[in-house]
């Protein structure tokens, strides 16, 4: 729908296609620039107030409107609105995209182009440190729910000229502003083109979730793939290390989180601490966080399969030594203390921090001794459970780490109910299931393994210093 340039007719306009008269945030005001009548529209609480001010009191300085006429508004706008952030726009789908998005509209009699005038301001919080991805040392800003806040914390830090955000708007009714952020001949164009066209075409009407729902949209998978197929972070030094190697980042408009694509297995895996530490100290740490993936998934259905299958091996290697356990009531022991755990995990995660150290102290010392006192549990068993519950908790990324727990949750009931069979049925089905795991641009989830890449996965398995893993030298997918 184009403008008309009769302003009485796109004010008419306007009332249709906005509540003006019912909404209390939209604010209007008619102007008189000389002899030219305009009428102003925007959304109280998103403007600069103080900025707005300055620009109508320039429009409307009798040294520059005393008999005047406007005859041409693009000369108009660029010799007197002084403020940098201005355009124009003739079509009244980019009029109320805009307006709703926080800039403000002039319509000036005569003319069927509107003025754009980008004073807009959003509630935001403080940029502080993520709480799922601390580390002891380095940076303490994080993403925040603005976009413009988040694109300056990542050109804040790469500042090459080839480092490009592309804007692109999705949801029907939302219109979500999603930023496409790469380093142009680094990333790969064909993927960051295929990335533009999925989000031009997304059938969605608003993203309520924010970068959530995104992913979804992006990645379609089957029920049974359980871990993550986008790599998601809230710190802005991550962030800027996977657009050096090559990646590309997407943000999205009111998250803190922003996407890194392509996605591999390995990325969950890692941890900035990791290169906050010396590089021997770094790799230890990271081998033993490779070492909990598999602790995590297996400790607790491989104490199920021996205890209740083969006692035998129970006895010999003191499993359960305080008493001899049927093989039904241990299989209800290790299902009440993995929803106990669960339960427990949860709540804790959902309370704030001046909570969290009391439900750790009650969680840790009178749930459990209760619950063997009142049969619900052994130690033995809350013993390894606790253990597997450590081994899950020091992975990096919790999407990753719920994921391996749901796998394990599944393998425990395939082990009770079949046994030995059950236990390598049901490992087979759960390996199946992630090496089957869709990514978006169907690239390897696998990289750097599937395709081989040896000094890309030597990089990812050992902590190498700065000097010997710069991207150029490493991240290379061709």
């Amino acid at each position: 729908m184009k403008l008309s340039t009769d302003l009485e007719q796109n004010i008419q306009k306007a009332r249709q296609l906005l509540p003006l008269d019912k909404s209390f945030d939209l604010v209007t005001r008619r102007l008189s620039l000389g002899e030219t009548g305009c009428f102003w529209i925007g959304v109280n609480g998103l403007l600069r107030v103080e900025i707005l001010q300055q620009i109508f009191s320039d429009l409307q300085n009798p040294l520059y409107t005393q008999d005047l006429k406007i005859e041409d508004i693009q000369k108009y706008m660029d010799s007197k609105i002084g403020y940098v952030q201005t355009s124009l726009s003739g079509d009244w789908d980019d009029i109320l995209r805009n307006l709703l998005s926080g800039p403000s509209v002039l319509l000036v009699d005569g003319f069927d182009r509107a003025v754009l005038l980008d004073v807009r301001t959003y509630p935001a919080r403080s940029i502080s440190e993520p709480d799922a991805e601390k580390v002891t040392k380095g940076a303490r800003d994080g993403f925040v729910e603005t976009l413009l806040f988040n694109a300056n914390l990542i050109r804040r830090r790469i500042r090459d000229p080839r480092l490009t955000f592309e804007l692109s708007s999705v949801g029907s009714e939302s219109k979500t502003d999603v930023a496409v952020a790469y380093l142009d001949q680094t990333a790969d164009m064909d993927l960051v083109r295929q990335l533009q066209q999925a989000l031009s075409a997304l059938p969605v009407t608003a993203l309520t979730m924010g970068s959530k729902s995104l992913v979804e949209l992006l990645v379609r998978k089957k029920w049974f793939h359980l871990l993550p197929s986008i790599f998601l972070t809230e710190r802005p030094d991550v962030a800027c290390s996977f657009l050096t190697e090559g990646h590309i980042a997407v943000i999205v408009d009111n998250s803190p989180a922003v996407l890194i694509l392509p996605c591999t297995i390995f990325q969950f895996t890692q941890s900035p601490e990791d290169y906050y530490k010396s590089p021997i100290v770094g790799t230890y740490f990271r081998l033993v966080r490779f070492l909990c993936i598999p602790i995590s998934l297996l400790l607790m259905p491989l104490f199920l399969l021996l205890t209740v299958y083969f006692p035998q091996f129970s006895e010999r290697w003191n499993l359960l030594p305080t008493r001899d356990l049927p093989g039904p009531t241990i299989i209800f022991y290790v299902f009440a203390v993995e929803f106990l755990l669960d339960l427990f995990r949860y709540s804790a995660t959902l309370r704030s921090g001046q909570f969290s150290g009391s439900l750790s102290i009650i969680g840790g010392l009178i749930i459990g001794e209760i619950a063997v006192d009142l049969n619900w549990a052994s130690t033995e068993i809350l013993f390894y459970a606790a253990v597997t519950m450590l081994a899950s908790l020091s992975l990096s990324s919790l999407e990753f780490s719920d994921g391996i727990r749901l796998y394990r949750i599944f393998l425990l009931l395939t082990t009770a109910f079949f046994g030995i069979w059950g236990f390598f049925g049901g490992l087979i089905l759960i390996l199946i299931s992630i090496l089957t795991t869709p990514t978006f641009g169907q690239k390897s989830y696998f990289w750097p393994l599937f395709p081989f890449n040896r000094q890309a996965l030597k990089t990812l398995l050992f902590r190498y210093p700065a000097s010997k893993a710069q991207p150029d030298r490493v991240w290379r997918r061709r």
